[in-house]
């Protein structure tokens, strides 16, 4: 019998491109959602510098979540490490909706505490008090923000939130 495996694992280094914002399951689970940017340089043939920016949303439960929505502003030097889902909804006319986003697994800060937000020691000391994955919410639970949001998905209220 043949096993297969598989990987889905994102590593980043890039700027918050919105501030964090949480919310609260149904549980009392923190969910929190930010935007990051990652950009990119490459020379084309005839040596002009050309440049791409990308978008991700990353979103983070429970301490991690709290921890992000404390510490993280727009334009800080972040590293996320997480794993890519997509999201799917329809909306009150009956259209299908994707999204995808990425499920925070780890965040360190790389600015230095001068910047906006809270800093470094404020990180620090929070990474300490992580909670063990014992009794942790899962990433399934209702987000109360709206209110037909289906039990398996975070809800939108507008498609920049995510």
């Amino acid at each position: 019998m043949s096993t297969s495996r598989s990987l889905n694992k994102v590593f980043l280094i890039g700027n918050l491109t919105r501030n964090p914002v949480i919310r609260q399951t149904t549980n009392g689970s923190a969910v929190c959602s930010f935007g990051l940017a990652t950009n990119s340089t490459w020379k084309d043939s005839k040596g002009n510098l050309q440049e791409r920016t990308e978008f991700h949303n990353i979103v983070a439960w429970n301490k991690l979540g709290e921890i992000c929505a404390q510490i993280l502003a727009v334009g800080m030097l972040v590293f996320i490490e997480g794993e890519l889902r997509t999201r799917t909804w329809d909306d009150g006319n009956g259209n299908k909706h994707f999204k995808t986003e990425i499920k925070l697994e780890d965040m360190k800060l790389l600015d230095d505490k001068d910047k906006k937000g809270v800093g470094i020691d404020a990180a620090k000391n929070a990474a300490e008090s992580l909670p063990t994955e014992e009794g942790a919410a899962t990433e399934e639970e209702e987000v109360v923000v709206t209110k037909e949001a289906p039990h398996d998905e975070v809800p939108v209220e507008g498609d920049d939130l995510f």
